[in-house]
């Protein structure tokens, strides 16, 4: 079986990511969506943590970071397997391998 790659990453509409594969196909990731699915370490802890509670009462204080629109800052590739995505709320340690990224967004053509 014959790997695929993306061919070309792009932002488009200011709040999300186009992906062309090399099998011809394109997917289209919003940034609250990457951010949201970050496979680091602390961020899955944080979703089971979350998923474990009852739902908050109280609101928790976000940083000024954090009340501005999401952005991706940079993205680096991780060998030939993964992309390192920075966000514009300081999150930079989720390594999303190729693998994961073709199990999210969504199909364009």
């Amino acid at each position: 079986m014959q790997a695929i790659f993306p061919t070309a990453l792009k932002i488009v509409e200011d709040n999300k990511l186009l992906i062309d594969w090399s099998d011809g196909l394109k997917y289209v990731y919003s940034f609250g969506e990457l951010r949201d699915l970050c496979p680091c370490a602390s961020c899955r802890v944080k979703r089971e943590k979350q998923d474990d509670r009852q739902p908050a009462t109280l609101l928790s204080i976000l940083t000024a970071a954090e009340a501005r629109p999401l952005r991706i800052e940079g993205i680096k590739p991780i060998g030939n397997y993964a992309y390192g995505i920075a966000f514009s709320d300081g999150h930079n340690t989720g390594i999303y391998s190729l693998e994961f990224l073709r199990t999210l967004g969504t199909r364009i053509l």
